[in-house]
């Protein structure tokens, strides 16, 4: 898939105050500074829609990007972060949960992982969470190029080898650069593949409705 035109629509400090829309949503999040914009950025080869920033926390509201009038990209407040004030990180956390849990149009998150540290605790409590909620996501493992894809990899198959020892089944995990683009291609054709897969369910749900309804 090649990203056309993005636009940024709106900050919502709610799930309440986001968008009315029945557009598919994709929602990027992880700890704060773990190169969320930058992916953003990359992903719809728009320099500076996402804005980047070395201070970590600078993501405060739910951001909206809609994507070639079809779909949302949505940039999340990151979690985790320490220097920020406890009142401010209880309100990152109720966004955050209430956004993910009652979104209705909301498809897929990418949870956003530093690929250059082995399984970090915060990290992985979020996967749970996001796990124990039913909530549909994949794994990105940044930042490859700051340490190298052989042991990016070798990060990512540790990090499955954790996960393995309390869940069934491993989520999708994709592995990128800023440098290379490495992993661009694949993050959007997942994207293109749910999205399909959500229009052919509606396409099913359509017509299995009878064609009448009998009055009582």
């Amino acid at each position: 898939m090649l990203i056309k035109n993005s636009v940024f629509v709106t900050s919502s400090p709610t799930v309440e105050q986001c968008p009315e829309t029945d557009l598919p949503e994709f929602a990027f999040i992880g700890r704060s500074n773990v190169g969320k914009s930058t992916l953003i950025n990359m992903l719809t080869s728009h320099p500076g829609l996402a804005k980047t920033s070395g201070k970590p926390g600078k993501t405060q509201a739910i951001n909206h990007f809609l994507i070639d009038d079809s779909w949302y990209l949505t940039d999340l407040p990151g979690y985790g972060f320490a220097k920020v004030s406890k009142t401010m990180r209880d309100g990152f956390s109720d966004m955050i949960s209430n956004y993910l849990t009652k979104r209705k149009n909301l498809i897929c998150t990418f949870v956003l992982i530093d690929g250059r540290h082995e399984p970090q605790k915060i990290d992985l409590e979020f996967l749970t969470w996001m796990g124990e909620n039913q909530l549909p996501f994949a794994r990105v493992f940044t930042k490859a190029d700051k340490l190298g894809f052989t042991k990016t990899q070798a990060n990512v198959a540790y990090h499955n080898k954790i996960m393995k020892a309390e869940w069934s089944s491993l989520p999708p995990a994709f592995i990128t650069s800023q440098e290379s683009h490495q992993g661009k291609e694949q993050i959007l054709q997942y994207i293109v593949s749910c999205m399909t897969e959500i229009k052919e369910m509606k396409k099913e749900a359509v017509q299995k409705k009878p064609f009448f309804v009998r009055k009582s």
